[in-house]
């Protein structure tokens, strides 16, 4: 008998057969990856959190902002929180985030992983909070359990580790994978968020990986000024922000991303709107064509 819950996820069933018989065509998630690029327009965001950061002596950043607004995206899409093991659809317990802290911006420099589970309540300040908290513990500390694990597995021959994550495979196949190597693991997160705008970087395609469970990646890129023609035919200089989303077309159709990544750039281009709880409802704006 199938199984209809899991540890960190209950069983959904598809109720169009094209989307259930997707996982039997492409059983790969490499296999079923679509990638879009978008350009946000931050310049009231910018604007907003250096108001905010002024006025309490904050450390608001960009990226503290996007994790905000794909959260509350999240939390009211549930779609784009499922994902595919053992070729059934499955809806996560929780809300995930995960990003990976250099400890030095040093070629040599170590990286750390950080998970992050989203709560009802959290708005932009906690999720800052949060963050910074947390990224300074690491970089302190400078390793966690899921990185001594790793290393300690990563040194075995590789004839065990060939056998061992063929074993691994087969216990996610069937939704039994031991917590202890799932807990902290960004490949079982909602999604996974790179900020290559810190480094100067672009926002390149990010694949998606066959090991775990996350169907998203974000990669965040350099802002940059750009002259922009307003709607009113005049002409501005706009601070924009590249994107590049991955998802698993198998979890929803591209009318239904299309529609998710709408919230997200709402609410990074009407900044107060992050101040409230990830739970509140969007106002009808948000999921209108900008």
């Amino acid at each position: 008998m199938a199984r209809k819950k899991r540890r960190d996820a209950v069983r959904i069933q598809k109720s169009d057969g094209y989307h259930a018989i997707l996982p039997y065509i492409m059983p790969k998630r490499t296999e079923a990856e679509v990638s879009m690029t978008e350009i946000f327009d931050v310049t009231d965001l910018m604007a907003y959190l250096k108001e905010r950061n002024a006025a309490d002596g904050g450390n608001r950043k960009l990226f503290h902002a996007v994790c905000t607004a794909v959260a509350r995206m999240i939390y009211h899409r549930p779609l784009m929180n499922t994902f595919i093991a053992g070729r059934k659809f499955w809806q996560r317990n929780d809300i995930t985030l995960s990003f990976v802290v250099k400890q030095t911006f040093q070629d040599e420099a170590e990286e750390t992983l950080m998970f992050m589970k989203v709560t009802p309540d959290m708005t932009l300040d906690s999720v800052s909070h949060l963050i910074l908290g947390d990224v300074e513990t690491a970089r302190k500390q400078g390793t966690n359990d899921l990185e001594g694990l790793m290393t300690f597995v990563g040194n075995l021959p590789r004839p065990i580790l060939e056998i061992l994550f063929a074993v691994l495979h087969r216990l996610e196949y069937h939704g039994i994978m031991p917590a202890a190597l799932t807990n902290g693991d960004p490949n079982y997160s909602t999604v996974l968020l790179s900020n290559l705008g810190s480094i100067g970087c672009g926002a390149p395609y990010h694949h998606l990986s066959n090991y775990g469970t996350c169907s998203m990646m974000i990669t965040i890129g350099t802002m940059h000024p750009e002259k922009v023609t307003m709607a009113d035919g005049t002409e501005q200089t706009r601070i924009r922000c590249p994107a590049t989303i991955t998802l698993d077309e198998r979890i929803a159709d591209g009318f239904y991303f299309a529609k998710s990544l709408r919230l997200a750039k709402y609410m990074l281009e009407h900044p107060a709107v992050l101040e409230e709880p990830v739970e509140q409802e969007l106002p009808p704006a948000a999921y209108e064509r900008q």
